[in-house]
């Protein structure tokens, strides 16, 4: 009887150290991205992007599955992205998180990452100082200093002297706005105004009535990719501000979601960015012809690269480390690889990309669709916020 128990209980314990190997070998990773609400576009264009590139490359990340677990943040809802990040964690034992839209909710979860000992890839969070609240932080997408440093030095170079900035009120904004006036009034202009504008804000025409009555060379915008962006630009034209001589400065203002619906209007805007959904690489091609192939009434854009590439660089890690987030962290610093924006990095002392930033201007291509055309090339450019 004894030595039936025994073997009962060798066989119970195998049976259960075999289902812990099994799920050893599977990688969850947790994506916290809105899904609903007036930011839904990020969340569906996240999915999209990391299901193209499972597509080209598969489900293992060298000998690791690699499972993806989706949850929908809303929108910038700090309260919500760390409860959520603690529900992946902890219910359903993610090895990894990912997404992040906002800079708020990226910040609620750097404490968790840091108890929890787990990696955090963001796809797009663009204030400079998240990287800098998580050793286990790392980002593909680009920060605020990293795209208004070279646009408000083209200003200068352009002959523009005076400059409005109008941001959203919060960290990305205030970003945006520090180094753009920063680096132009060092060149020797001046920023005459500096306007923010609350996050919730949906009629922009009191502040671009502000611009127009201060007359400035150029206005430096700065929104979330999304609703805003749309009707700040729509208001810049409707209150004719480009018939009074006042470019349009920005960085996302003209993204590939809102070209169509903005129409010719937008038309010689200029922007910085480190990505346009018609970057002319091979590599570019074959991610946007997946793209289309897979999701024919999608658009490439900053949320479709920033997702591709963060898959990427999960896959790396995940390959290199499986859960062992120590390692993992190690194997993507310095990291280099050839994205659809073009050649990119990771700092191995930020964590943050290293990549080109293109100066573009809306304009028609050759079957007459809107698009940002990259004009000027500035390389290897990092994330100069964390240089302050």
């Amino acid at each position: 009887m004894k030595r039936y128990l025994k073997a009962l209980a060798t066989a119970a314990f195998l049976s259960v150290a075999m289902q812990g190997h099994a799920v050893a070998d599977t990688i969850k990773v947790g994506v916290i991205a809105p899904f609903s609400g007036p930011f839904a576009i990020y969340g569906k264009q996240f999915q999209e992007a990391i299901n193209v590139y499972v597509s080209q490359n598969g489900t293992k990340a060298g000998e690791h599955t690699v499972e993806f677990i989706y949850k929908d943040s809303g929108g910038p809802k700090p309260d919500v992205a760390k409860a959520l990040a603690q529900e992946l964690l902890i219910k359903d034992r993610v090895d990894y998180l990912a997404g992040f839209v906002f800079t708020p909710n990226a910040l609620a979860v750097a404490p968790l990452l840091n108890k929890a000992k787990r990696p955090a890839v963001i796809f797009n969070a663009a204030t400079s100082i998240i990287t800098t609240k998580s050793e286990y932080f790392t980002r593909v997408s680009f920060t605020l200093w990293q795209t208004a440093v070279p646009l408000a030095k083209w200003a200068y170079e352009q002959g523009m002297r005076t400059v409005v900035t109008a941001v959203t009120d919060y960290a990305p904004g205030k970003d945006g706005e520090d180094a753009f006036k920063d680096t132009f009034e060092k060149l020797g202009g001046k920023v005459i105004d500096q306007i923010r504008m609350p996050l919730s804000t949906k009629d922009f025409s009191p502040f671009l009535q502000r611009i127009k009555d201060k007359a400035p060379d150029a206005i430096f915008g700065f929104l979330p990719a999304g609703p805003p962006t749309f009707a700040f630009v729509k208001a810049y034209n409707e209150n004719d501000l480009k018939g009074s001589g006042i470019q349009f400065l920005g960085t996302g203002e003209t993204d590939e979601t809102n070209l169509k619906a903005l129409g010719d209007s937008a038309i010689g805007i200029t922007t910085s960015y480190h990505y346009s959904g018609s970057h002319d690489s091979d590599k570019n091609r074959e991610f946007v012809g997946k793209l289309k192939e897979m999701y024919p009434d999608s658009v490439a854009n900053l949320a479709s690269v920033g997702a591709y590439d963060g898959t990427h660089v999960l896959y790396t890690m995940i390959a290199a480390a499986g859960k062992d987030a120590g390692k993992a962290m190690e194997a993507v610093k310095g990291l280099t690889w050839e994205s659809p924006r073009g050649p990119v990095s990771i700092d191995p002392k930020t964590r943050h990309i290293t990549q080109n930033i293109y100066i573009r201007k809306v304009a028609k291509d050759d079957n007459g669709m809107l698009i940002n055309k990259e004009f000027q090339t500035i390389p290897n450019v990092p994330d100069l916020g964390l240089q302050q």
